[in-house]
């Protein structure tokens, strides 16, 4: 298992190389329009949401590793399949693939490091671990994003062949990793479902479940709407074809920031608790959808940098508190059960918000005003509710 240890970090890496995570909008409402780049972005939502339940439990059936490497090759041929489309139905098609990628790695990357180091009798190292694969993975993202924005001012279609070598080399590296053991019982007939329902009852499995969909959701916004909102900027002082280099680097810079953070990160949480944290990171969320919507500034794009603090703040430690919680044999399909949540949530409010988009080219800042407030009220009662049962939860 020491191999897995070792290798897992730089599984994170590869697994991060997403070159296209600041131009993708761009490069889709460039080809096709801004209604259909969200609908695009939905798609993906979607693909992920059928197969996260299905791929955790083929994880906790039939293997960490096996559905690790299911998941390189479906990332593999998605970004492929987009470097070559030139219609919606071909990029659905790369966007289901990448989805599909998403789904298979989603909870079972984690549960093969804290196997790993159960098997080796260092289940207590987990938060030591999550976190310097943190850094891994977004230093990973900083660089693609970078590149990604640089190689998009040649072509938006650069980025993914960039990200389909990337799981080439992530392809091999999951190839290396070894089955870590892993407790199964005989499957009788339901006791994996009295198994979940009995994880919903724990208050605080259930706590840091709704957060853990709430932090997915308002992360994802400025994922979404930030490139849109960054051309718009742009274009009120003639710059608006320099958009996905300011892009990228907007993107690289906000990772570069959230693996600083992650450097003081366990610092933090020994000293404020636990719940403080994670209340502070998500309230950070919420003030940046709410800067989207109440200003048009360019000044607001230096605050999109602060977008994956948060993340950083509560990520390793949501994950290390949840997995002493859960049974070997539903771990993974726990944990896809927790992302296919906060991904249909986002999902449905994306095809709202899909419909008052812009058919044309671009998605307005109106739009993004509006979107984005939206979300922010909702943000702001989600955040008054979690604060109220936080004590109750019993976090620590």
């Amino acid at each position: 298992m020491n191999k897995n240890l070792t290798l897992y970090p730089w599984l994170k890496l590869c697994q991060n190389l997403a070159f296209w995570q600041a131009t993708w909008f761009l490069y889709f409402q460039q080809e096709l329009s801004a209604a259909q780049a969200i609908l695009l972005y939905v798609i993906y939502d979607i693909a992920t949401t059928v197969l996260e339940v299905p791929s955790g439990y083929m994880s906790d059936r039939l293997g960490r590793r096996l559905t690790l490497i299911c998941a390189a090759i479906a990332l593999f041929a998605g970004a492929a399949l987009i470097t070559v489309g030139n219609s919606f139905a071909i990029f659905a098609g790369g966007q289901i693939l990448l989805g599909a990628a998403s789904a298979f790695r989603s909870g079972t990357d984690t549960s093969l490091l804290y196997e790993s180091l159960t098997a080796e009798g260092r289940e207590d190292e987990v938060e030591a671990h999550e976190l310097r694969a943190w850094r891994f993975g977004f230093s990973a993202l900083a660089l693609s994003a970078v590149t990604g924005g640089a190689l998009a001012l040649w072509s938006g279609a650069l980025p993914f062949a960039a990200g389909a070598i990337a799981a080439a080399v992530l392809l091999a590296v999951t190839l290396q990793l070894k089955e870590p053991p892993h407790k199964l019982r005989a499957p009788e007939r339901f006791d994996d479902l009295r198994t979940l329902r009995a994880n919903f009852a724990n208050p605080t499995l259930l706590w840091l479940f709704a957060l853990s969909l709430l932090m997915y959701v308002f992360s994802h916004i400025p994922f979404v709407f930030g490139q849109p909102f960054i051309a718009e900027a742009m274009a009120t002082s003639g710059l608006r074809a320099e958009a996905p280099l300011v892009s990228g680097t907007v993107s690289a810079s906000m990772m570069v920031l959230s693996v600083l953070v992650s450097l003081i990160a366990l610092r933090i949480r020994k000293r404020i608790g636990l719940p403080a944290i994670l209340l502070i990171a998500f309230a950070m969320q919420i003030t940046l959808v709410a800067s989207l919507a109440l200003s048009g500034s360019i000044l607001v794009i230096g605050l999109l940098l602060l977008r994956m603090i948060p993340n950083s703040l509560s990520q390793p430690f949501i994950q290390a508190r949840i997995q002493p919680l859960l049974e070997d044999s539903t771990r993974a399909t726990y944990l896809s059960l927790q992302s296919l949540t906060g991904r249909l949530i986002f999902a449905a409010t994306l095809l709202l918000a899909s419909g008052s988009a812009s058919t044309s080219a671009n998605l307005s800042f109106d739009q993004i005003h509006t979107i984005a407030g939206w979300y922010a009220l909702a943000g702001l009662t989600a955040f008054t509710l979690l604060a109220l049962t936080a004590r109750r939860a019993k976090l620590e």
